[in-house]
C-alpha cells in the first residue's frame, strides 16, 4: 500500500512521521516544492511538483499509489484541485487536512478581507507596515503608495527587483513572540498584513500585535466545498484503519510455487 502526502508544511511533515509510527506496513511518499527546504520525512521525497512525470495522474498511475493526503497550505487551492481530480479518475483514495482557524479575541484589533486587492489597499493610510502574506507580486505591492515603507517577509526571494520603499526579510517559521515583538518594535511597524493560516507555526505575530495594539489585516481562507479534516489525531486514526483494512484484503503472494511431478 503507499499513500502520497502533499506537503510543505509542518502539519504534513509531522502526519508523515505519525503514519510512519501508526501504520509501518504502508508506503510512504512525501511531496514538496523544494522551494525552500527538503523535509526530513520517513518517506520516499518527491521534490518539485508531478509536471517532470506526466502530471499527478500519471504519476500516481505508474506509481501505483493507493490514496491521497492533501495537507499543503491551506491557501493552495490549485494542487488541491489537481489531486481531487486525479484521485477521482484513478478511483483511489483523498483526504483534505486543514487545520482549524485563528480565532479573533476580543482584544485583538483585526481588519478581514476577502481579497488581497482589498486588503492591500486598505493599508495605504499607514506608513510602516509588515507584509506576511507569502510572495506578493509587483502589481499588488504597487496598489501601497510609494511614501510607504514596506517590509515583505516570506521564506523565498521574490522573482523581481524590489521598488526602493520596500525591504524583504527572509524568515522560515516557526516564529516566537519574543523575536516577533522585537522585529514589530525595531521597525515601528505600525500594521501587519497577514493570512489566516491557522496553525501555531506563524502565531507568534498575532500575539505581538496584540500587546502592542497593532491592527492586523487578516485575509480569510478561500472557500472549500469538499470534505475535510480538521482533527489530527482523529485523521491519523483513519489512515491507520484504511491501510490496515486494504492490507488485510488483499491477495497473498505466495512465497513458493508447487512443481507437478
Amino acid at each position: 500500500m503507499k499513500l502520497l502526502i502533499l506537503g510543505g508544511t509542518a502539519d504534513a511533515r509531522h502526519l508523515a512521521t505519525a503514519m510512519h509510527q501508526a501504520a509501518p506496513c504502508l508506503e510512504l511518499v512525501y511531496s514538496v516544492a523544494g522551494l525552500v527546504r527538503q523535509p526530513k520525512v520517513p518517506a520516499v521525497v518527491v521534490s518539485g511538483g508531478f509536471s517532470q512525470f506526466g502530471g499527478l495522474s500519471a504519476y500516481c498511475k505508474d506509481q501505483q499509489i493507493d490514496g491521497i493526503v492533501n495537507a499543503t497550505h491551506p491557501f493552495s487551492i490549485t494542487m488541491g484541485e489537481h489531486a481531487q481530480k486525479a484521485c477521482s479518475q484513478l478511483g483511489i483514495n483523498y483526504w483534505r487536512f486543514l487545520r482549524p482557524l485563528w480565532q479573533q479575541t476580543a482584544k485583538d484589533d483585526w481588519r478581514l478581507f476577502d481579497t488581497r486587492t482589498k486588503l492591500l489597499s486598505a493599508m495605504s493610510g499607514y506608513q510602516r507596515v509588515l507584509l506576511t502574506l507569502g510572495q506578493v507580486s509587483a502589481g499588488e505591492l504597487a496598489l501601497l503608495p510609494t511614501d510607504q515603507k514596506i517590509w515583505l517577509r516570506t521564506a523565498v526571494a521574490p522573482s523581481y527587483n524590489l521598488p526602493d520603499h520596500v525591504s524583504w526579510i527572509k524568515a522560515i517559521g516557526p516564529f516566537d513572540e519574543p523575536v516577533e515583538l522585537a522585529l514589530l518594535k525595531q521597525h515601528h511597524i505600525q500594521a501587519i498584513a497577514s493570512k489566516n493560516s491557522g496553525g501555531s507555526s506563524t502565531q507568534a505575530k498575532l500575539a505581538a500585535a496584540c500587546s502592542l495594539k497593532l491592527p492586523v489585516f487578516m485575509l480569510q481562507r478561500p472557500a472549500y466545498t469538499g470534505p475535510v479534516e480538521a482533527n489530527f489525531d482523529y485523521l491519523i486514526e483513519r489512515l491507520s484503519q484504511w491501510a490496515k483494512a486494504a492490507i488485510s484484503l488483499a491477495p497473498i503472494t505466495p512465497t513458493f510455487k508447487e512443481h507437478s511431478h
